[in-house]
């Protein structure tokens, strides 16, 4: 029994934590931006200042700047990235300095603000593509996703205003057994896997 509630104890507080980190926008994203599409930027935009995100496909160290090639998801009321699979297209993220690939790897999450400069075509497969170029002036790298399991034990008898402190089938061995549940009689216990979203990754950069 004391395992069992300790591994739930654990499992709440580790899930209060990893989804406490990411109860704010992070400073950086924060403030006012144009509801531009990375789909419908033409060069009337161009120079605008935006605020992007979405999942990088590659990332590519040039001499003075790294840029990532990012597909776009909408964003949450956090500026993270959504889960879906709805996208406003591929673009350009490129800021000076170097970015390891390692960290900033296929599949991570990210969010950037800069300004529009250009629009690159640049070949996917057979296909002559036109991507937004942004010229970032902040980052944020998401911390990968986690799954934590969940153990809800589920008692369709448990009432403590019924009980009371002082049944004998509130206390141990009965109380939070697996089978019989808080009140002693038997009970169900769910385990189910929940994601959490943790913050900003915390990253350092290294100038050319």
């Amino acid at each position: 029994m004391i395992t069992q509630m300790t591994k739930l104890l654990s499992t709440l507080i580790l899930a209060m934590l990893t989804l406490s980190a990411c109860t704010s926008i992070p400073t950086q994203l924060q403030g006012d931006y144009p509801e531009i599409s990375p789909a419908r930027v033409e060069p009337a935009v161009y120079g605008s200042n935006v605020r992007w995100g979405g999942v990088i496909i590659d990332t590519r160290n040039e001499e003075n700047r790294t840029c990532f090639e990012v597909l776009s998801r909408d964003l949450s009321k956090y500026m993270r990235p959504e889960v879906d699979d709805r996208t406003s297209g591929r673009f350009l993220a490129c800021k000076p300095g170097f970015y390891d690939p390692e960290v900033f790897a296929k599949g991570r999450e990210v969010t950037l603000t800069g300004s529009i400069e250009t629009v690159e075509e640049h070949p996917i497969d057979d296909f002559n593509y036109r991507y937004p170029v942004l010229e970032v002036s902040q980052l944020v790298l998401w911390e990968k996703r986690k799954d934590i399991i969940v153990y809800d034990n589920y008692d369709p008898f448990y009432s403590p205003y019924f009980w009371g402190r002082g049944h004998p089938y509130y206390r141990y061995p009965y109380f939070g057994h697996p089978y019989y549940g808080r009140s002693g009689f038997p009970g169900r216990t769910h385990v189910y896997t929940r994601q959490t979203i943790p913050g900003p990754a915390n990253i350092s950069v290294r100038k050319r």
